[in-house]
């Protein structure tokens, strides 16, 4: 399986490590450093599947994916939390329509099953959205 995964993350470690974990299973990635950055990506790079840190500069994660689906051209985007969540980050992931979770920290089997998983969700509506 293959696709674009849009990974967003503060820490360039993480960024890194999510990176070679997916592009080990054959996904292309690109990185943004925080939300307001993944806004500006997002629309020139066209991702399947959007993972998300919560907390971030500038823009943090749950605004970052309430942003995503109120736009008309990303609201059917697949979003993922990958982030150290605390139980009121998962009750506002959900009301934002976060489609998954991750806690960190992870092991990297969870995190490509997480992506192929959303990634076989976006396959099946794609010819709903674009």
């Amino acid at each position: 399986m293959s696709g674009r995964v849009l990974v967003v993350d503060d820490n360039e470690a993480i960024r890194r490590l999510i990176r070679v974990n997916l592009e080990l299973e054959g996904f292309e990635v690109v990185t943004a450093a925080d939300g307001a950055e993944c806004l500006e990506v997002v629309r020139r790079v066209k991702p399947d599947v959007v993972t998300l840190d919560v907390m971030m500069p500038r823009l943090d994660g749950l605004r970052t994916a309430a942003q995503l689906r109120a736009q008309q051209q990303t609201a059917w985007l697949p979003i993922a939390i990958v982030s150290a969540c605390t139980p009121a980050d998962l009750d506002r992931g959900e009301s934002v329509g976060v489609d998954g979770y991750l806690g960190k920290p992870f092991e990297p089997e969870d995190l490509v099953a997480l992506v192929r998983r959303l990634m076989v969700k976006r396959q099946r509506e794609s010819g709903k959205f674009r």
